[in-house]
């Protein structure tokens, strides 16, 4: 199993919508290097950290999983899509700022300057211990 960190912005999809829905088509990314971490990295059952981007303030919001593997865009079959289900609803956002100061999550990529990635991998160790942070009591 991997772990994965990818990114929305809750104006456009947020961790509610996708609890709502209970899974979704992750397409639109439009960069090779996240589209090929879905199309040759993703497998069912990964685990995701769902990140809030272009929020106040950005961080993780919650826990998804890959419930189908990559497949080419049907109007743009360059780029690939994924879909993901519903895991969690984190009970409170752990935000970037936590996230950069946190032991054990120095080379995590999101923590790191000009990363700027919608999918990117995450060790088994930053998922655990992201899920911890968002899941002890505010």
């Amino acid at each position: 199993m991997k772990y994965w960190l990818m990114k929305s912005e809750p104006s456009s999809y947020s961790i509610d919508d996708l609890k709502r829905d209970g899974s979704t088509s992750w397409n639109g990314v439009r960069n090779f290097q996240a589209r090929n971490y879905m199309r040759d990295g993703m497998k069912i059952g990964d685990k995701v950290l769902f990140y809030a981007s272009n929020a106040d303030p950005s961080g993780v919001s919650g826990i998804a999983e890959v419930s189908r593997e990559a497949r080419p865009e049907p109007e743009e079959p360059t780029w690939s899509m994924v879909d993901i289900r519903f895991v969690e609803k984190l009970k409170r956002l752990v935000p970037l700022d936590e996230l950069k100061q946190t032991k054990g999550l120095e080379e995590m990529v999101v923590t790191k300057k000009g990363s700027r990635l919608s999918v990117q991998p995450v060790t088994k160790s930053e998922f655990d211990i992201v899920r911890k942070l968002g899941n002890r009591a505010s």
